[in-house]
């Protein structure tokens, strides 16, 4: 192959093949079959990040991180954060004092009344959480298992931003998602799937969240960090089969060939992309084989699928956490199932038990399914939406709110059976051991042996972190 002139382009040698370019291409698959694999793939225009910033600073307490992503703005009022007194003033004036100066976003301007709880709370477990009686599974079987922290607060009031920020930590687009970043940092397990995966599901209550692919997408990292899309039904990746009549013996000689190719151009160009895509190629073909396998369910015992509630394959949240279980098994990185339904502006008591419902089950399956395998000890389940919602009244519904709201954690090293911070009395402010979002990613880094201050990336002449420049803290009360 060194004697072909290297103009000769690769769209036309794969068209001239026989192949599928995108098959091939897949480029959508932008991340690095990682460390223990692939050596080319551990390395960027020849540095290897792991040993450059001499990571993991310190012994990790977990491997993954799986993500359950409540898109749309949870009512913490209405699940986590029990508040009587919002409740005693049900329909009266908000107290001026708490929301005076304050952002707002679709009630601003607006006269504003308290609007109570919509659900029951209730103790659960030996620890005794607070837990509102519509997550009947989660209550039940994994209460003793949550980390749950009622002081959150961000700085977005609108959705999109909002992702954004939880996501990559800063609200500008562009920036690396954590997932990229952990990718960066430590390297992929497995030589054979991505290592940051994706999958999005939509149930039958409230406002459809809109989801970009930005928000797993690699920023100024290089392409190899970004995030796979798996779609829930048909098959998760598009154009992974080989066409009709091609054998993967055919196949391996097409991935050679280009990558033989691709080193030519290096050569000429010394461009790292190249190295990305020569890695795609690989974990592309790799995918062809690996991909079916971790899809077909079928050798799952009964009592997997009645703990999940789903045979699989349905696009449901349950499914995507059954899912998610298989891809940790298989040494996937960062994985992220964003539910599309929590968006309450109207009937907030209506939609949130019938979305609560939606993924109620799964989660608690998740949970127990890690724990019985002995996987929840090194892997951390992250459970939270983007924001919260008023205390306000917004018709029967809630507005967007950022000034406190609630997400818990479970497994990799969190406390279990624990609750931290509080919101005011009528769930307003954050107001008790306040947590940031850019706390969330440095504990959640500090879990996987990464010390947030230290793990930089050079960009446009300035140090670049995860948890920018504002000050951020490991919250260590939440560890064990």
């Amino acid at each position: 192959m060194s004697l072909l002139p290297s103009s000769i382009a690769r769209r036309a040698f794969l068209a001239r093949s026989g192949v599928s370019l995108g098959g091939m291409a897949l480029t959508s698959l932008l991340e690095s079959s990682g460390r223990g694999g692939l050596a080319a793939a551990a390395t960027v225009g020849g540095v290897d990040p792991q040993r450059q910033l001499g990571l993991p600073h310190f012994p990790p307490r977990a491997k993954r991180i799986i993500w359950l992503y409540m898109a749309g703005g949870m009512t913490h009022l209405d699940t986590f954060d029990h508040k009587p007194k919002l409740a005693e003033l049900h329909g009266k004036p908000m107290p001026e004092s708490v929301t005076a100066g304050q952002q707002i976003a679709q009630l601003q301007g607006r006269e504003l009344t308290c609007f109570a709880p919509q659900h029951p709370f209730k103790q659960w477990g030996k620890s005794g959480q607070s837990i509102a009686e519509i997550w009947p599974e989660l209550g039940s079987r994994c209460a003793d298992d949550l980390c749950i922290v009622r002081s959150l607060h961000t700085d977005a009031i609108n959705h999109d931003p909002a992702h954004t920020f939880m996501n990559t930590g800063t609200m500008n687009a562009g920036r690396p998602a954590m997932g990229s970043w952990l990718l960066y940092g430590l390297g992929a397990e497995s030589v054979s799937l991505p290592g940051f995966v994706v999958m999005v599901s939509t149930g039958g209550f409230g406002q459809k969240q809109p989801i970009a692919s930005r928000q797993w997408h690699s920023g100024f990292l290089p392409g190899q960090y970004q995030g796979v899309e798996f779609r829930s039904t048909g098959d998760p990746v598009l154009y992974a089969r080989s066409p009709g009549g091609v054998s993967l013996e055919r196949q391996r000689d097409v991935v050679d060939a280009v990558r033989q190719l691709d080193q030519l151009a290096d050569q000429r160009l010394h461009d790292p992309e190249i190295t990305t895509r020569i890695n795609q190629y690989e974990l592309a073909f790799r995918m062809q084989t690996s991909v079916p396998e971790l899809m077909d369910v079928s050798n799952e015992p009964k009592h997997i699928f009645d703990l999940y509630g789903t045979t699989g394959g349905d696009g449901s949240f349950a499914s995507n956490c059954l899912l998610a279980r298989r891809l940790a098994e298989r040494g996937v990185r960062f994985i992220q199932l964003y539910h599309r339904d929590w968006d309450h502006h109207g009937s907030v008591k209506t939609h949130s038990a019938g979305t609560a419902a939606e993924v109620d089950r799964g989660a608690a399956a998740l949970l127990t399914d890690l724990k019985q395998r002995g996987m929840l000890d090194d892997t951390i389940v992250v459970f939270g939406s983007e924001f919260g919602r008023t205390p306000m009244a917004q018709g029967n519904g809630r507005d967007h709110h950022l000034a406190g709201f609630t997400m818990w954690f479970a497994g990799g090293g969190f406390r279990p059976g624990f609750s931290y911070g509080a919101t005011d009395d009528l769930g307003y402010h954050a107001v008790e051991d306040r947590v940031s979002v850019h706390d969330v990613h440095a504990t959640l880094l500090h879990q996987m042996g990464i010390d947030h201050a230290r793990f930089t990336y050079k960009f446009q002449g300035l140090d670049s972190k995860l948890t920018g420049v504002e000050e951020a803290r490991v919250v260590r009360e939440l560890l064990s």
